[in-house]
């Protein structure tokens, strides 16, 4: 068993939030300078970057998880993480149909760039990302397990889009056995307040631009030598905490 540092939630040109020069290519180059094992790509509704991120992280020696920042209908962000890079983007598929598409306005919102692993743009998401779809919390779990993901909500330390926030407390279903944190210094009062406990909370950056990705301060205890391997302990501990 070996320490693995993670960042479990990025965004990359593709969200639209995300700045132009976070492309997948220099989120893993940060990455392995920050010290790094194991980061996700996490864009909004969307994960249309991650295989030039698989193909990146795998130039740089990461562990790389495909994922998603998906927001449900009810305006709730929550993280999305797959096993395989083939179930991310089959997860993907199901999400454009339950997307609300408005086209995006670029000078207002930020450009939607697709990347491939050089840093060229080979495609642009026309339709906004930010916005809710129309998959309930209750469907969103199930639906991401089904292509072997986990889900949990995200930052639930903050107003925006935070699952406490926006119903009021943590939901008794469906049950998370995780929850992500922004702020690891308020994991006491999420404990006193919520059913997790102090092995509950995952803390990741949440980042938008290059500087925001987190250095060393998180991880996990995992198996594993290969990133297949490394891939495969991570999820066998998501799923087993539940």
């Amino acid at each position: 068993m070996n320490k693995f540092y993670y960042d479990l939630h990025i965004h990359s040109c593709l969200s639209p939030c995300g700045d132009n020069d976070s492309t997948p290519s220099s989120i893993v180059g940060m990455g392995k300078l920050n010290g790094l094992d194991i980061m996700a790509l996490t864009d909004h509704n969307s994960t249309k970057n991650c295989p030039a991120f698989f193909e990146a992280a795998k130039e740089y020696s990461v562990t790389a998880v495909a994922g998603m920042e998906l927001t449900t209908a009810e305006d709730i962000h929550m993280v999305c993480l797959f096993e395989s890079l083939e179930g991310a983007m089959e997860f993907d598929k199901e999400i454009e149909k339950r997307r609300i598409l408005i086209p995006n306005r670029a000078e207002i919102f930020g450009d939607q760039l697709i990347m491939d692993v050089d840093d060229n743009i080979i495609g642009r998401e026309e339709d906004l990302l930010i916005n809710a779809t129309t998959l309930s919390l209750e469907e969103a779990v199930p639906l991401c397990e089904s292509f072997l993901g986990v889900c949990y909500p995200a930052h639930i330390d903050r107003e925006s889009n935070g699952i406490v926030a926006v119903l009021g407390s943590l939901p008794i279903e469906p049950r998370f056995s995780f929850a992500e944190l922004h702020d690891r210094e308020r994991k006491a009062e999420f404990i006193e307040s919520t059913y997790l406990d102090d092995n509950s909370f995952i803390v990741s950056s949440d980042a938008h631009n290059l500087w925001d990705i987190k250095e060393r301060t998180d991880y996990f205890t995992l198996d594993g030598k290969s990133h297949d391997e490394i891939r495969r302990s991570l999820f066998e501990f998501l799923r087993g905490a539940r």
